[in-house]
């Protein structure tokens, strides 16, 4: 039997349904279980299936020292005590660390990297751009850097899509990185509390409810769907629902990045424009998805997977996205869109034209069928072969 070490490092422990890799965690440990692996989550917190081992460890204060003083010391007790033929890095820059604390421990394993976060993206004429959530103070060249050398430092390195991987081998390449051999698509898994047959959908007769549910972060490009927002309440036959995920943030949060409650006031201010919380309940979290009708995705470039996209695939829901970074591999190219004025005008169709919006909800549910658990956990371990 495989035995899986899965390193999980978690943002947001006061929210829990806010943070996409303990949601990940959540979803894909019991699925690996269920096919022969045996696996232990090191975290903070535990998943909730008891048949995923657990070892307790103290996640990074701030999503830099998570990148730059990961805790050799920790790895290495963690280590010790799973003896493991897989470490998997869910946060890629601490795979170095990793490989240094199986010297210590004395274990041979497999070292495993899973991109979840990309630190940078590829404008269309292929110049690479830093992501500026990492670039604090001037840090985003030292996070690239320390993210190409926890690829360095990787036996495989897993990533969510095809955009994904072109992006990390680009990026790779141009700081002498080899990753021949080593890159594997593995999408993430949907939540199966999260999908509903596109059937039992109601299709909108003449006005719509448009949902975003994506953090409110200046770098997911909140000022741009603020700007669409007001557009399509004046514009469209629409209303829409914007969820606050967060709720209240720690003073140290805040201090860090203020962006989402500055918008969250700008959006709450829109006519037309409500902004509901899930309170961090799953099943408040479905309701809200029900009620809609369709979904905006983030205007982020350096997007290579959205969790929250596919929940609302998941429910049946098209989704109207940007023409940009995986969106645009991902997304019915009927539903991309290259301007504010294109995105009211589907918008107003998906509102309007019932056919037309029940052929988009099949094919959102469709887009996420290879993404079921199970799957998704099977492919993972045939990307460690």
């Amino acid at each position: 039997m495989l035995r899986m070490l899965y390193l999980l490092n978690v943002s947001n422990p006061s929210r829990l349904s806010a943070d996409s890799g303990y949601t990940f965690a959540e979803l894909l440990a019991p699925a690996l279980a269920d096919v022969g692996a045996e696996v232990t989550v090191a975290s903070p917190v535990a998943v909730s299936d008891p048949q995923v081992g657990f070892v307790p460890m103290t996640s990074p204060t701030t999503k830099y020292r998570a990148r730059f003083e990961p805790g050799i010391d920790g790895l290495a007790g963690a280590i010790r005590e799973t003896r493991p033929d897989v470490v998997v890095a869910n946060q890629v820059e601490a795979a170095p660390a990793v490989r240094a604390a199986l010297l210590e421990a004395g274990v041979d394993a497999l070292v495993v990297g899973y991109c979840h976060y990309l630190p940078f993206s590829f404008t269309s004429g292929q110049q690479l751009v830093l992501d500026p959530a990492m670039d604090d103070g001037g840090l985003g060249r030292s996070v690239l850097l320390a993210f190409a050398a926890g690829l360095a430092a990787c036996d495989r390195v897993l990533v969510h899509s095809g955009t994904a991987a072109s992006w990390t081998s680009a990026a790779a390449s141009r700081m002498g990185v080899d990753l021949a051999g080593k890159i594997r698509v593995v999408p993430a898994p949907r939540d199966e509390r999260l999908v509903r047959d596109p059937a039992d959908a109601t299709v909108p007769d003449g006005q719509a409810v448009g949902v975003y549910n994506h953090r409110l972060y200046a770098h997911y490009g909140t000022a741009e769907f603020t700007a669409l927002a007001g557009r399509l309440v004046s514009e469209a036959p629409v209303q829409l629902t914007v969820m606050d995920l967060f709720g209240q943030r720690s003073p140290e949060r805040v201090r860090l990045d203020p962006s989402p409650e500055r918008h969250r006031d700008e959006l709450a201010a829109l006519p037309g424009v409500s902004v509901v919380s899930d309170q961090g309940n799953r099943g408040r979290y479905r309701d809200v998805l029900a009620g809609a009708h369709f979904g905006i995705a983030p205007f982020r470039p350096g997007c290579p997977w959205s969790m929250s996209v596919v929940d609302l695939q998941g429910m049946g829901l098209p989704v109207i996205a940007p023409r940009i970074g995986w969106l645009a591999e991902h997304i019915d190219d009927e539903l991309l869109f290259d301007s504010l004025g294109e995105a009211v005008e589907i918008a107003g169709r998906l509102a309007t034209d019932a056919e037309f919006y029940q052929v988009q909800a099949k094919r959102a549910h469709a887009s996420t069928t290879e993404l079921a658990p199970s799957r998704v956990a099977a492919c993972y371990l045939e990307a460690l072969r």
